[in-house]
């Protein structure tokens, strides 16, 4: 799956841009670098000079203030905020681009320098100007979160080379390393820890501020701080495959995708514009014809403030600016959006598909119950761990962290018997390792009693005798029943759990999560056959949430797609739509309620453009409204509107 790159210090430029393609010039934020005081010196001179000179309009302190003199002041007032937009106004234009903002206040101030009204004209582009101001200081705060995950990249590695450790750029390391990390320091590259323990700051990563206790053998995580003792790693991804920089790639990435919101608002916008356009000239001319006492100048200046309630700044701006807090909320609570598209789909769900292996449980078996028939339980496990020393398999694993004293024993001549187990021999004898249909196929007798074992469950014989069996079980995640709560009271009328494991096992596990309905002994295209089969219903808008490379056909046809991104693999992370990097289920509630504030935001910001513009361009049309009206209805209103997508950022998701 390719990636569209997009570079950090596009993503401020590109909300800016209209849909003619060139980056908008006026953007008041200034580079960096530049002082706050130099990039509000403009704004603030206007102001004085406005201020100075209503004054002396208002007390006639000057008889010399007027003619050529008032204009002169008002103008160079004026130039400081006016010029930059007239120059991109006119920029658009040789785009082929006439209907933009900065068109729509050149056009309304000018004409009120042709009628007169010159504190007015400077009053509308200095406001124009402030909250420009306002609009660039909140897209630098939302992208701040952004910046903060880039500041956790580490632009150094400590690696072993030569038996000594020297300082590289960690993008030279190669798998398999070892790297030597200092208290305070970052994580350079994800690897596994080679010392006996180590506390680790997560945040960057998860989103969780608590230290994260890490033994030897664990995975940890490029962009995690070390706070305790000189720890060593041994690498197993490169730095262009580690976290931070995948976690860097979705979120940067994530803002190119448009929500079908954002995208219809500017499509409306570039037809609602003109229209009030012709709408405005139309209020100047046509009255002449209808009207006896038609006073042009006095027509000319309610389409003056037709032109300026119609700016669409408070849609264009706010709305982006809203569903770029939402994916920085998120990313801050260890969520990650793949696209503002997919923060408005997971607000629509009503029905949540999960996997079990890796989803609600830990995804590490664990021996259970140990039951041995005429051998000593350790002579038993020696048995069992010789043939179980020739698999791979997630039971040997557990299997293999018993710890049995003595002589190890050997397992020779193994073969693996397809779908039941292994056969062997140790010791001289002959073994059988594997499940019931191993036994029978063998014709050994097993005790009835295992009949009613729900946990998987490997048997033993030797010398075509039963000799005993260990039932093995995964564990589920601490936060399993929190995240079923959670997801009902979100308002998820359906919970349900496709598992590839035994359907015995499967159900057990939803029955103590109280899942409303669960299948096992899946294979991926039976999950996918489910999965399509419930989005064949109309009202059904259905979330997977899985974590193996056998999920990624269905988290790819799901309406949202969210994959575990600790333990999933690599397939399933790149093909989902959300990724939970702490591997917590209980994520996906706060999901949810993050896209739900999001979108509630947003469309508030919408009723209250559309609203305030509607009503003031009525007051305008019927000669009941000035400039000083029409500021509020632009300006104002973005303002309100930017402060309210702001709110975003300071929430607080408690679930």
């Amino acid at each position: 799956m390719k990636k569209k790159k997009v570079k950090l210090r596009d993503l401020g430029s590109k909300e800016r841009q209209g849909e003619h393609g060139h980056e908008s010039g006026h953007n008041h934020g200034g580079p960096e670098g530049v002082s706050k005081f130099k990039t509000y010196l403009p704004a603030i001179f206007s102001f004085v000079m406005l201020i100075i000179g209503i004054a002396v309009d208002y007390f006639d302190a000057f008889p010399f203030f007027k003619g050529w003199i008032r204009i002169a002041w008002y103008t160079l007032a004026y130039l400081p905020v006016g010029f930059p937009v007239i120059r991109e106004g006119w920029n658009s234009i040789k785009h082929g681009d006439f209907f933009t903002e900065f068109f729509l206040m050149s056009i309304a101030t000018l004409g009120a320098f042709a009628i007169g009204e010159y504190p007015e004209g400077v009053a509308v582009m200095l406001f124009y100007a402030v909250g420009e101001l306002f609009q660039n200081a909140a897209v630098n705060r939302a992208k701040g979160n952004i910046k903060a995950l880039l500041d956790a990249r580490p632009d150094e590695a400590l690696v072993l080379r030569n038996g000594n450790f020297v300082t590289v750029n960690p993008e030279t390391v190669e798998i398999g390393e070892r790297i030597q990390v200092r208290v305070g320091e970052k994580i350079p590259l994800d690897g596994i820890l080679l010392s006996e323990r180590a506390s680790l700051n997560t945040a960057a990563i998860t989103g969780e501020s608590r230290p994260d206790t890490i033994n030897k053998g664990e995975k940890v995580f490029a962009g995690s701080i070390n706070l305790d003792g000189v720890i060593d790693v041994e690498t197993s991804k490169e730095f262009k495959d580690s976290s931070i920089t995948r976690i860097l790639d979705m979120v940067q990435n994530a803002t190119a995708r448009k929500s079908k919101t954002e995208l219809f608002i500017r499509r409306f916008a570039r037809i609602y514009t003109p229209i009030v356009v012709f709408l405005a000239i139309g209020l100047t001319f046509l009255p002449y014809f209808f009207l006896n006492d038609y006073v042009f100048r006095d027509w000319l200046y309610r389409a003056l403030i037709f032109l300026v309630v119609s700016c669409p700044c408070a849609l264009v701006i706010s709305i982006p600016l809203g569903y770029f807090g939402g994916l920085g909320a998120a990313s801050r609570n260890g969520i990650l959006f793949k696209g503002a598209s997919f923060l408005e789909a997971i607000t629509k769900v009503n029905t949540v598909v999960m996997d079990k292996t890796g989803t609600v449980t830990k995804g590490v078996f664990k021996i259970k119950e140990i039951k041995a028939v005429k051998f000593e339980e350790v002579e038993l496990m020696k048995y069992l761990m010789a043939m179980e020393e020739q698999s791979t398999h997630p039971i040997a694993k557990a299997i293999l962290e018993y710890k049995a004293e003595g002589t190890d024993m050997k397992a020779t001549d193994v073969t693996e018997v397809a779908g039941k187990g292994l056969k062997g021999t140790v010791n001289g004898n002959t073994v059988l390792v594997g499940n019931k249909a191993l036994m029978a196929s063998n014709n050994i007798d097993v005790p009835p009693e295992t009949d009613d074992i729900v946990n998987s469950i490997v048997m033993l014989a030797i010398d075509e005798k039963f000799v005993g069996y260990v039932t093995i079980a995964d564990e589920l995640k601490e936060d399993a029943h929190q995240a079923i709560k959670q997801i009902r009271d979100a308002g998820i009328s359906k919970i349900i759990m496709l598992s590839g494991d035994k359907d015995s096992i499967t159900q057990h596990v939803s029955k103590k999560l109280n899942i409303d309905w669960a299948k096992g002994g899946l294979l991926p295209e039976d999950k996918l056959s489910e999965v399509e089969e419930l989005k064949k219903q109309s009202d059904t808008k259905v979330a997977f949430m899985g974590d193996g490379i056998n999920d990624a056909p269905v988290l790819a046809v799901s309406d949202v797609g969210i994959a575990m991104g600790g333990l999933g693999s690599d397939v399933a992370i790149e093909t989902a739509d959300v990724i939970i990097q702490t591997d917590q289920p209980s994520k996906m509630a706060r999901a949810i309620k993050i896209g739900r504030s999001t979108r509630k935001i947003v469309w508030q910001n919408i009723g209250l453009a559309f609203g305030v513009k509607a009503f003031v361009l009525i007051l305008g049309a019927g000669g009941l409204a000035t400039m000083w009206e029409a500021v509020f209805a632009d300006v104002g209103v973005a303002l309100l509107a930017i402060l309210n997508a702001v709110r975003l950022q300071r929430m607080k998701w408690n679930t």
